[in-house]
């Protein structure tokens, strides 16, 4: 089996040519924590949504995007490279200092290139506004040192567990949110502010192009949301109350947790309402995605009554489809037809060369990505041999999508030598059947292209699986 690493982008006949047209300003936006059909527009019944329909309405939606990993810090690593975990130095959360301490997760090396670099070594005016997740302030993992001009939000992940946090990181000093006393309520709403922040940021990069990469904290725990922003969905569903284990309390999880994603929509629709207002709306390209699935905590998110994997098998922290398997939604006015789905296979990892390749801008660094602008636009796509994902949460997990057939090997760190599960998507989309003994060659043909496309982990905390032939 062909292995797609390294990869260099050849400018596509696609490609926008900066001669014809001006640059196009780029947008993405990657929500925390949203499964796959939490929107209105992927069978959501019960949560609001009305601003990303929208979105989904006007531009293209796709039904086969994934997420590089699922959980935090590994997904946000391959998004900005464009590698996969296979090839990642940061193959799982990899705290730094207390818990309390939000000194951050594993810093982002240096000598990484990233989408904010490349955009920002060709005159992209460049900002990040929510959580960042890899790399402290002053680390060299750092935003502002990973090709960002502006940075407002959260550093680490820990810090972004509280919406009401008692101070946020501008640039990389701290500030502090008036009014906030680290509780279930507050006076100053993180997500409004970081919000606040972007929007600005389109304001005053308004005559120049910009990418504008917003991370939302929302819906991650903990359940916090202005009580406001409650009345929507208070006493539409019975409710029990969450006592405050792992998280804090909160009376009403349910209605919580809807509120936030429908707040996490308003804020976003903020942002579309001030490209009208500024006329940019033509030329800017809007991405909505998620960093992985649903979580696992039922307590407070009951992914069951929201049916947010809908009929998909497992949740945040699983290579099964329900945690890997992420929304998409991109707009790009008068260049996609709207109301357009697509069933392209595709990847977080991908992000990194289909942005370069609308800026018209080559990547010289190494990759695994394959740009889906063509699919964008209605033209002939080239496909991934395969999938990858190399996970070293959670028990240690590998997987790998080629076509219909998905392979998934778990609880790698108690057993180098566990079985493989095969799966046929196209027959069984909730992988309840495993095929593998049906289909012994495919488990001999998957397991040595896992083992292909995996480079010996930098970190030995992450080389949870060393395979052995028996």
């Amino acid at each position: 089996m062909k292995i797609l690493f390294p990869i260099f982008l050849l400018f596509s006949a696609v490609a926008v040519s900066q001669a014809e047209t001006p640059r196009p300003n780029i947008i993405y936006i990657m929500a925390d924590d949203l499964g796959w059909a939490e929107l209105g527009s992927y069978g959501q019944t019960k949560i609001k949504t009305p601003n990303l329909d929208k979105l989904a309405k006007e531009g293209m939606r796709f039904t086969q995007h994934y997420t590089s990993a699922p959980v935090c810090a590994p997904a946000r690593f391959s998004l900005m490279t464009g590698k996969h975990g296979g090839h990642s130095l940061v193959r799982s959360n990899y705290e730094i200092g207390d818990w309390d301490s939000h000194q951050g997760q594993l810093p982002m090396p240096k000598d990484e290139v990233t989408i904010a670099e490349i955009l920002k070594e060709n005159g992209y005016a460049t900002g990040a506004f929510g959580k960042w997740g890899i790399g402290r302030p002053g680390s060299e993992g750092d935003p502002l040192k990973q090709g960002f001009d502006r940075f407002y939000g959260y550093n680490c992940q820990r810090h972004a567990h509280n919406l009401f946090p008692e101070y946020i990181i501008d640039q990389d000093e701290r500030v502090p949110l008036e009014g906030n006393t680290a509780t279930v309520y507050g006076k100053t709403y993180a997500p409004e502010k970081i919000a606040d922040a972007a929007i600005q940021f389109v304001e005053d990069h308004r005559d120049d192009p910009f990418f504008l990469y917003y991370p939302t904290v929302i819906p991650h725990l903990a359940l916090q949301v202005p009580y406001d922003e409650l009345g929507q969905y208070i006493n539409e569903w019975d409710e029990t109350p969450y006592v405050g284990k792992s998280y804090q309390p909160h009376p009403t999880p349910r209605s919580a947790y809807a509120a936030m994603i429908s707040y996490m929509d308003q804020q976003i629709g903020r942002l579309l309402d001030k490209l009208d207002e500024l006329g940019l709306a033509e030329n800017t390209v809007v991405f909505f995605t998620s960093d992985n699935g649903t979580t696992f905590l039922k307590e407070q998110v009951d992914y069951e009554f929201f049916e947010s994997v809908a009929n998909l098998r497992g949740l945040k922290g699983e290579v099964y489809e329900g945690g890997i398997r992420v929304p998409m939604i991109v707009r790009w006015p008068e260049r996609i037809d709207p109301g357009q789905v697509t069933d392209h296979q595709s990847v977080h990892y991908d992000a990194l060369t289909t942005i370069a390749d609308i800026a018209g801008v080559e990547v010289e660094k190494e990759h695994d990505g394959i740009s889906y602008l063509p699919t964008l636009l209605g033209e002939r796509q080239p496909q991934h041999d395969f999938l990858f994902w190399d996970f070293a949460g959670y028990g240690g997990q590998v997987a790998l999508r080629q076509g219909d057939w998905k392979a998934v090997l778990r609880n790698l760190i108690k057993d180098p030598k566990a079985k493989m599960e095969l799966y046929h998507l196209g027959e069984d989309p909730s992988e309840k059947v495993n095929l593998a003994k049906k289909h012994p060659e495919k488990v001999a043909e998957f397991t040595n292209a896992m083992i292909e496309a995996r480079d010996e982990p930098e970190i030995e905390r992450f080389r949870y699986w060393k395979y052995e032939s028996e």
